[in-house]
């Protein structure tokens, strides 16, 4: 997916001028991946940007990224030389602003990111609930990007690593994911990213559908969590993708081609 700031503003107006207009003005999310320094993750966590300091940021969540079903101890398991951020943003004006001009904006500016747009919204996560979804509908072949976002119950922590982790693989060596990582800020906040090739591969997934090795992991997971939650707050947001920015793991066009 390119980088282009028209192709993907769905607005019945032709107008070149009028579209980026509209793309401007409009409420978006991001997902940031950047390789940085130890001192870069470890501030980001301790002091994140806030909307009382940032012009048109919204809420910000800074989390060191998470290799999906690494080994509980392991280093994969915090990678704090990789900075993972998720972000709501007023308009795109605001995002470009502060990747342009504030110190760590421009550090993630150097590396990846993609800018969404929301489609579907499950549970609740305070700072986020006000973002409603923007889009009516979505072809069922057409890619999504998921992130879930939870704060955990400290005293279910080790039964949610014992339901999780092969959740965690499950969605790691699914043939429809183009990118599939997890993200931590100790000790409560957990996040999942996800890149699907189509809707369907994605809810067929969720579903349990599909013949192979742990296809129910997930539909099983999600029943214990009904059954005795595991979080204070949790959310499962699913974003169409606006555009994609930059490298990651010299890896580029992230999110397929519609």
């Amino acid at each position: 997916m390119g980088q282009g700031t028209v192709a993907l503003c769905h607005s019945s107006d032709h107008s070149v001028g009028f579209v980026r207009i509209r793309l401007c003005r409009m409420r978006i999310f991001s997902f940031h991946l950047v390789e940085t320094t130890l001192t870069t993750t470890v501030g980001a966590l301790f002091r994140p940007p806030t909307k009382d300091v940032v012009a048109g940021l919204h809420h910000a969540e800074c989390m060191a990224a998470m290799t999906l079903g690494a080994p509980i101890f392991s280093a994969a398991r915090m990678q704090l030389r990789n900075l993972a951020v998720f972000a709501a943003w007023e308009s795109t004006e605001a995002l470009d602003a502060y990747l342009a001009d504030t110190k760590l904006g421009r550090q993630l500016s150097a590396g990846w990111h993609v800018r969404l747009e929301l489609l579907r919204r499950w549970g609740r996560f305070s700072e986020f609930d006000d973002f409603q979804p923007t889009v009516e509908g979505i072809d069922p072949d057409q890619p999504v990007v998921a992130v879930t976002l939870a704060r955990l119950k400290l005293p279910q922590v080790f039964r949610f690593v014992r339901w999780g982790k092969p959740v965690e693989e499950q969605v790691r060596d699914h043939p429809g994911t183009s990118l599939a990582l997890a993200a931590i800020r100790p000790l409560r906040t957990f996040s999942t990213f996800s890149v699907w090739r189509s809707l369907r591969e994605m809810t067929d997934m969720v579903h349990g559908k599909g013949s192979s090795p742990g296809a129910g992991h997930h539909a099983g997971a999600m029943l214990e969590r009904d059954r005795k939650d595991f979080h204070h707050e949790f959310t499962t947001l699913r974003f169409r993708a606006i555009s994609e920015h930059g490298i990651w793991m010299a890896r580029r066009n992230i999110v397929p081609e519609p």
